[in-house]
């Protein structure tokens, strides 16, 4: 039989912990599947006391992963420390520069230096995996780097982070407020005790930059994404969404354009009826639409220990049945040094037009006002509805606009007019409405 792959792994917390014990309870099997042994051989971690429920005992024990990276006694460096400076980019790269295939779950460390990074790992004729870095245990950086040859992408969209689509499922579903889900979301650990980065799109935006480099041969731009939180959702605009016929999710959207790549995360009012209206809770999905297979979704689990790990050995078991001599594929389906420089597009209009709710004071004249502000600035309207003052009495009332297809800017600047006008009494709310398979 072939001698055994030797892993390194950096990092036990959840997801390390998590594949340590895969690769050790699920010895056999990964052996029948592979062809060879798949072996741990060393880890490095802060803490080596920590039970982490499987057994480390013989196992070599590095304090500096760096130096587990450059190690003599491993073929494979896997990388689970998270972050996108210090010991997990120096750690990879020392490791690529050595001939180790890397296998890594760390979006935010591609989504800065992935280019960088495939360019050394193509040059030395090693492996660069990243399966777990996007939507956790869903398959969607093998299908579309590997199974889509040939196939041209016009757009790809999708929740890409369960924390944000559990937030919405449950403000719909029990009609609780923003902050109590996140609350209950921390609680269960679905959410971290900082939630900052995925509430306001930022995990979302790292693993839409890695899917745009992939579906249209673009440099990693992360920095260009348009970006929007959910933490400014309300009941009032779940409620409306639902009256309209929407649901709101989270959704990272890269699309080609005439004038370039538009990249976005926002929350997005979808048809109930469309697919990706059906995804709840933790679950991802990611939809790719091309010119020969048409769309395509993609769902499952997006994160937590075992998805991720799932998506992780899945990369070990790669490189293990891979052989010597063996050509690999290019890190982000071309290679590295002919990938396109990033051309952002401008915000444009797109299929569905937006969803617009203005809480104004209720007196004669707002509601026409509100009206020619829409009409200055070219901005058709399919809908507007006008509420009553609440039973309380208080002195202003709700008007909700959908819009027919329209740029982003002119709906901006149609708000801003309103704003200007002296009629608003809270902050405007505009949310797009996008086509959704």
């Amino acid at each position: 039989m072939t001698e055994a792959l030797r892993i390194g792994i950096a990092g036990l917390g959840t997801v390390g912990a998590s594949v340590a014990r895969v690769l050790v309870e699920k010895a056999a099997e990964l052996t029948r599947q592979c062809g060879r042994p798949i072996t741990v051989t060393a880890v490095s971690a802060r803490d080596r006391g920590k039970d982490r429920g499987v057994d480390l005992g013989d196992i070599a024990w590095f304090d500096d992963p760096v130096e587990l990276a450059r190690s003599n006694g491993i073929d494979v460096f896997v990388e689970l420390m998270g972050g996108d400076e210090g010991a997990p980019r120096e750690a990879v790269k020392a490791a690529l520069e050595a001939g180790r295939h890397v296998v890594t779950a760390n979006k935010a460390l591609l989504a800065k230096h992935g280019v960088a990074l495939a360019e050394i790992a193509e040059k030395k004729g090693v492996l660069l995996n990243y399966e777990a870095a996007v939507a956790g245990g869903i398959p969607v950086i093998k299908t579309m780097r590997e199974a889509m040859a040939g196939n041209s992408v016009s757009r790809v969209f999708g929740i890409l982070n369960g924390t944000c689509n559990y937030i919405l499922t449950r403000m719909e579903a029990e009609g609780l407020t923003f902050e109590a889900c996140l609350k209950d979301a921390q609680r269960l650990g679905y959410a971290e005790a900082d939630p900052t980065f995925d509430i306001e799109g930022n995990d979302t935006a790292h693993k839409l930059s890695i899917l745009t480099s992939l579906a249209f041969g673009t440099r990693i731009a992360a920095n260009d994404i348009y970006l929007e939180g959910i933490s400014n959702i309300t009941q009032a605009d779940i409620r409306a969404a639902s009256d309209l016929g929407y649901r709101i999710k989270l959704l990272g959207v890269a699309q080609r354009t005439e004038s370039g790549i538009e990249q976005r995360v926002h929350p997005t009012m979808v048809p109930t009826a469309s697919v990706i209206a059906q995804v709840h809770g933790v679950t991802n999905a990611v939809a790719i639409e091309t010119d020969i297979l048409g769309e395509l979704l993609l769902s499952g689990p997006g994160a937590g220990g075992n998805a991720t790990a799932s998506a992780v050995v899945g990369d070990i078991a790669d490189i293990a049945k891979s052989r010597p001599g063996f050509q690999h594929g290019p890190v982000f389906g071309r290679p590295a040094k002919e990938l396109k420089p990033y051309k952002k597009a401008q915000m444009r209009s797109h299929a569905g037009g937006y969803f617009i709710r203005l809480t104004v004071h209720d007196r004669v004249g707002v509601f026409a006002a509100v009206a020619r502000r829409m009409a200055d600035n070219d901005i058709s309207l399919e809908s507007i509805v006008q509420h009553a003052a609440g039973a309380n009495g208080d002195d202003k009332k709700t008007v909700i606009l959908v819009t027919h297809e329209t740029t982003e800017a002119a709906v901006r600047k149609a708000v801003d007019g309103v704003t200007k006008d002296g009629h608003l009494v809270d902050k405007p709310q505009v949310i797009r409405i996008e086509r959704a398979g």
